[in-house]
């Protein structure tokens, strides 16, 4: 079946090529939330340096709630769009305030009615902190799934922006595990071969099930 030809060409890469990053080396959903919103509209370069800063500073979820505002958008200096800063600390006191224990909750729903998190964090904090079996879909995720199962959808339409959704529930491996794995891959991939700028066609795995792929 071509969708589980594609899923396990692109977790074998995955295993031999993932960088080593530091919200890769925790399943701590404080942690994973404070990186996928760094890594919002900001290079993973810069990210790398200010999330181990900012922990540093707010080891907890507790922390940033409890913190003056002044001095979490002080700590997120660099990095821009504060929205994000302010989202942070919104969400925190959100969950301190209403849950005992103050603890991020681990279901996409339930996720997507805090402050600032939308349809792709929600994916990313249930599929990296707690393994469950999540789709997600940002920029790079969008790209190599339309390339390779829709090269006519445009993912920045309405219509093109269900598809795409659609494709990434249709191919999720069955499991939270596999799952976890199959997602980091997609952004990888979508990062580092299959990119905006080029098509790395020669080296991408999955070649031989694209779509986009010249034959």
């Amino acid at each position: 079946m071509r969708r589980a030809a594609f899923g396990r060409k692109l977790r074998a890469w995955y295993r031999l090529n993932a960088r080593d990053l530091p919200w890769r080396r925790t399943r701590d959903p404080y942690h994973i939330l404070v990186s996928e919103l760094m890594l919002q509209q900001t290079p993973v370069s810069r990210v790398i340096t200010k999330y181990a800063e900012f922990l540093h500073q707010f080891p907890t979820l507790e922390a940033v709630a409890r913190s003056r505002p002044a001095r979490v958008m002080e700590a997120w200096s660099g990095l821009g769009y504060y929205a994000r800063a302010r989202n942070l600390q919104l969400l925190a006191r959100t969950i301190v305030r209403g849950r005992e224990p103050a603890r991020i909750p681990e279901h996409p729903e339930a996720l997507r009615e805090l402050p600032g998190i939308g349809a792709y964090t929600a994916g990313a904090v249930a599929s990296f902190a707690y393994e469950r079996r999540a789709p997600l879909v940002d920029t790079n995720v969008a790209r190599v799934l339309t390339r390779v199962f829709a090269p006519h959808v445009n993912p920045r339409t309405h219509a093109g922006h269900k598809k795409t959704w659609a494709i990434a529930l249709a191919v999720l491996p069955r499991t939270g595990a596999t799952a976890y794995t199959h997602n980091q891959a997609l952004m990888e991939l979508g990062a580092l071969v299959c990119t905006a700028r080029a098509r790395g066609c020669p080296t991408c795995p999955v070649r031989s099930v694209c779509d986009s792929y010249p034959r």
